[in-house]
């Protein structure tokens, strides 16, 4: 064993995605939203770890794993600085920071009891009213919600 103490603890990705900049306390609703619990890939999850911009942050490394952007902008909702690298043949070949969408169509659940989309069969959808702090707002309702609180479906 080396007895260098700077050397990784988690073995560096052949293939797959790597989610860094996640808030530590949107890690685990990252995990959710990307469907990791069900997985059968190697997945790595650092949390609290040390980050010059947010103090602490989480990280994620999927193995032989690539994520459609669709999936990847849904973690914009509650991490707005995350970053994904897409890493092939141990090589970053793509590093981009999440993007929101403009709408999020069946993604959150409104939290206005009265709201159409609690009371009928059909698909949620808000509009991005503002993307820093994040703020959504319902497209039936108009009931506005931060990013952080949003309930993800």
């Amino acid at each position: 064993m080396s007895t260098n103490k700077k050397e990784l603890a988690v073995a560096a990705l052949r293939n797959g995605t790597v989610i860094d900049r996640i808030p530590s306390s949107a890690l685990f609703q990252a995990v959710r939203l990307l469907g990791l619990e069900k997985s059968n890939r190697h997945v790595t999850i650092g949390n609290n770890l040390h980050s010059g911009k947010l103090g602490t942050k989480g990280i994620i490394k999927i193995a032989d794993t690539e994520f459609p952007e669709a999936v990847l902008n849904r973690i914009a909702l509650i991490a707005p600085c995350a970053v994904v690298n897409t890493i092939r043949d141990f090589e970053v070949v793509d590093k981009r920071p999440v993007k929101l969408p403009a709408t999020l169509t069946g993604i959150v659940k409104c939290g206005n009891p009265k709201c159409i989309s609690n009371n009928e069969p059909m698909t949620t959808k808000f509009e991005v009213i503002d993307n820093d702090p994040v703020t959504i707002r319902c497209h039936y309702c108009n009931h506005a919600v931060a990013g952080k609180d949003a309930q993800i479906l």
